[in-house]
């Protein structure tokens, strides 16, 4: 038992440093979550979590493997997630030069629960390449004899973990002095996190 709660820990710390690490996660998060609404932002966050939890369930079961055997399936799906990631890229760059004007709540261009959340599972699920990372985690940090109880425990921390980061994420960024620093610089802002996207993209595309 010590043997399994020290896996579940180690594994849960190697999701949360995941989580934390920039990339189109979290730049759409924070995009959502300063420019739409702190509804959105948290709705995004929660499409990242179950992402994550589809994922880690993919991975844990051994799917994974099938990326690796089939191989054109596998660059099928980066070409496929770096193009969507460089679209989004385009519309927030073309985005930079339309005025935003907050209303009294500190919100403007409302995207919406459900659109918000499909683009934050879309957005996690489009790196085929977060699976095979995912259980080759889970590979190192197993326990030799793997418990059942792991294939629904494992899918809820990538659920609580993402979901928990990227919430705490939006809360911050959805305030009023975020939203005015924004507003002040939304073209530069926006500008920069399109080239970054289109270079995510772009990366996802052709690195082996």
């Amino acid at each position: 038992m010590h043997a399994e709660l020290l896996s579940l820990f180690s594994i849960s710390v190697a999701l949360a440093v995941g989580a934390m690490s920039p990339g189109p996660s979290f730049i759409f998060v924070a995009k959502t979550s300063i420019a739409s609404s702190r509804r959105d932002g948290l709705a995004t966050a929660l499409g990242m979590g179950v992402g994550c939890a589809i994922l880690v369930l993919i991975a844990f079961s051994g799917l994974h493997q099938l990326l690796v055997t089939v191989p054109w399936l596998f660059v099928t799906l980066k070409i496929l997630g770096g193009l969507y990631l460089f679209s989004m890229a385009v519309k927030i760059f073309r985005g930079a030069n339309q005025p935003l004007i907050f209303g009294p709540e500190g919100q403007a261009e409302k995207i919406g629960f459900g659109k918000s959340f499909s683009v934050g599972l879309v957005t996690q699920l489009c790196n085929p390449k977060t699976v095979l990372v995912l259980a080759g985690i889970f590979a190192a940090l197993m326990p030799r004899d793997i418990p059942g109880y792991f294939y629904w425990v494992l899918p809820a921390l990538g659920l609580f973990i993402d979901t928990l980061w990227y919430t705490f994420v939006a809360f911050v960024l959805s305030s009023a002095r975020p939203q005015r620093v924004y507003l002040r610089y939304k073209k530069s802002i926006s500008r920069i996190s399109g080239g970054v996207m289109a270079l995510l993209g772009i990366k996802l595309i052709f690195t082996k």
